[in-house]
């Protein structure tokens, strides 16, 4: 094989893997307003974050990969919260289980020391913002990437979703490009 044939079949490779390598983008949208109820009661608007990166994750609490990714967020929120980055968690309950995630959300925050806000909410609510229908497959964690506007830009987890917004680099490279972005700034 000449030198000109591997080149061109190495570019190609690499062009290949970088496409795979992207987050997948579909066109944003409008995130639908959502309500993020604390263990304490206090309920707190979805649209109060606009003006701020939002990377939300819908999560079970006791699936281990769900905390995983709780974790990662805790971390970049503690690094790039100063500069306009919100996580939230939303806990909600697997089907056919019993009702024990808005019991154990305290528990689970004090355990991992999490920074941001969770809150808890039933499988109903999530699967309406989510635009779910009961017959899909629900793969856990969801999380959903909204910008400074309030349009989301990216999600995992589902039809279409992006597995590497799960990826502690990937994600904050993701919240990194989505901060230097303009558009609303944080009120």
């Amino acid at each position: 094989m000449n030198r000109k044939k591997i080149t061109s079949t190495f570019l190609a490779l690499v062009l290949v893997t970088s496409t795979f390598a992207l987050p997948s983008v579909s066109p944003p949208r409008k995130s639908p307003e959502f309500i993020i109820a604390d263990p304490s009661g206090m309920t707190t608007p979805l649209s109060s974050f606009k003006g701020k990166v939002v990377v939300m994750e819908f999560l079970f609490i006791k699936s281990e990969h769900c905390m995983r990714v709780a974790q990662t967020l805790n971390k970049l929120y503690g690094e790039l919260g100063p500069r306009g980055f919100q996580a939230i968690g939303i806990v909600f309950d697997p089907p056919n289980s019993p009702n024990a995630g808005a019991r154990l959300l305290p528990s689970v925050v004090n355990y991992f020391k999490l920074t941001y806000p969770m809150g808890y909410a039933t499988k109903d609510d999530v699967d309406i913002y989510l635009g779910r229908s009961g017959t899909e497959i629900l793969n856990i964690p969801q999380v959903i990437v909204i910008d400074r506007a309030g349009m989301i830009r990216y999600t995992s987890g589902g039809r279409g979703g992006d597995p590497t917004l799960e990826d502690e680099n990937s994600l904050r490279n993701l919240i990194d490009g989505l901060l230097k972005e303009g558009g609303s700034r944080i009120h």
